[in-house]
């Protein structure tokens, strides 16, 4: 039989999303609540990601040990992470626990209990983490290239800063999760050997009384990018760098990609080739593709030693350019094999399958069947990449540097 996906819309505007897979025994739950940092206010930066940990510090009829062992004995391996626009909960277990697993959930979104007495450690560990950046050099160095390339509130940092949590009370991250957990742009997705019916009355039994809420106003307030540089006495300078493509809505989009997949698709790639392997300029290099709805960017990273930083920008640069100028049949079906290599392991994984869809949903508003997404790949050729690159060239490059010194961006 070939894919199973099946849709739901509740009266309150949850989606429910399922991908039947057949084959396995097991299945992953994939929430998306639309409480990412972005909607972090002024004087709250952060707050997201302290309520995305405090959130599962108890809920419904069990404190915070009770709903660990609860889902330890579902063999829940799970996760939560805090994107831009999206609060993500994600949770991998038998299928035959789903049922059981997805009635936790439901406590832990609505009916959370947000324990004060739980504030300060989780408060603690928020600043540690933001404070770890000042040991993790390629990690800031991109944070700053986001604050500086996109316009806010796509800008903001899950961290948040020092200030701001440290100064958070509990009211204030009760009051986040009262206004930004809704259904009506909430994405379940469910992937795994799942029964589709089943599923869609306990969701509605689950989720249907859940109220909706306003959609808040997160329109981007288009600025200028700034390139910068952050003084450090360091014997290493770690380069980033962003410049606009296409969103995954774009029907360039494939070949965006696979322009990608030839700069830094493995050690293979032109990056790793000239810059690392001839040359010898840098231990790390590398470019990838990253979209939001409406905008796609390229965002790059090179870690190298101070005294060979401008050359090493100077390379990089100069094979991003001239990429326009041809890509080779070999280099196109080495970016292919990668492409439908990883299409097939996603077909092969309950968590990635969850994952997929909700993001298909999340950007598309629907789900791309694996039949179109091959067909597009099968449709790459080195005319289309070209094709693709002379209308978006590199151009309005940003810069953002750590390092003694600061670089010059080549002409």
């Amino acid at each position: 039989m070939g894919q199973q996906v099946f849709q739901h819309t509740l009266s309150n505007g949850l989606v429910l999303l399922a991908e039947r897979m057949e084959h396995v025994r097991s299945a992953a739950i994939n929430f998306l609540v639309p409480a990412g940092c972005a909607n972090d206010p002024d004087g709250q930066f952060g707050v997201g990601s302290v309520l995305a940990d405090l959130i599962t510090r108890g809920a419904g009829d069990r404190d915070s040990r009770e709903l660990s062992l609860a889902l330890d004995g579902l063999g829940v391996d799970r996760d939560e992470s805090v994107g831009v626009y999206n609060m993500r909960f994600w949770g991998s277990t038998l299928a035959r626990n789903v049922p059981a697993a997805l009635t936790i959930y439901a406590d832990i979104l609505l009916r959370p209990h947000l324990p004060a007495d739980e504030l300060e450690p989780v408060q603690s560990l928020a600043v540690q983490d933001i404070e770890a950046l000042e040991d993790a050099p390629q990690a800031k160095v991109m944070l700053e290239l986001r604050k500086r390339y996109y316009p806010s509130p796509m800008n903001k940092d899950r961290r948040g800063t020092v200030e701001d949590i440290e100064a958070l009370t509990i009211a204030a991250v009760k009051a986040h999760h009262s206004r930004l957990f809704r259904p009506n742009g909430t994405i379940l997705s469910v992937a795994g050997n799942i029964d589709w019916d089943r599923l869609k009355a306990q969701v509605e039994d689950l989720f249907g009384d859940w109220k909706p809420g306003a959609d808040p106003d997160l329109a981007p307030i288009e600025r200028t990018p700034e390139s910068g540089h952050i003084p450090k006495e360091t014997a290493q300078t770690h380069i980033a760098i962003a410049y606009p493509s296409v969103p995954v809505t774009h029907a360039d989009y494939y070949a965006a990609r696979a322009a990608d997949g030839v700069l830094s698709g493995g050690m293979s790639a032109r990056l790793f080739t000239e810059v690392r392997e001839k040359r010898g300029l840098c231990y790390s290099v590398g470019v990838r593709h990253e979209t939001f709805k409406d905008r796609g960017t390229i965002i790059g990273y090179a870690g190298t030693g101070a005294d060979r930083a401008q050359q090493t920008l100077d390379v990089t640069m100069a094979e991003l350019r001239k990429l326009k100028d041809g890509v080779t049949d070999d280099e196109i079906l080495r970016v292919k094999a990668g492409l439908k290599a990883s299409l097939i392991m996603q077909e092969e994984s309950t968590s990635s399958r969850a994952g997929s869809i909700a993001s298909d949903w999340y950007h598309l508003g629907r789900v791309r069947s694996f039949d179109e997404v091959q067909a597009a790949i099968d449709g790459l050729t080195p005319g289309t990449v070209v094709d693709h690159l002379a209308r978006f060239p590199v151009r309005g490059t940003t810069l953002v540097t750590i390092g003694p010194a600061p670089l010059t961006m080549p002409e």
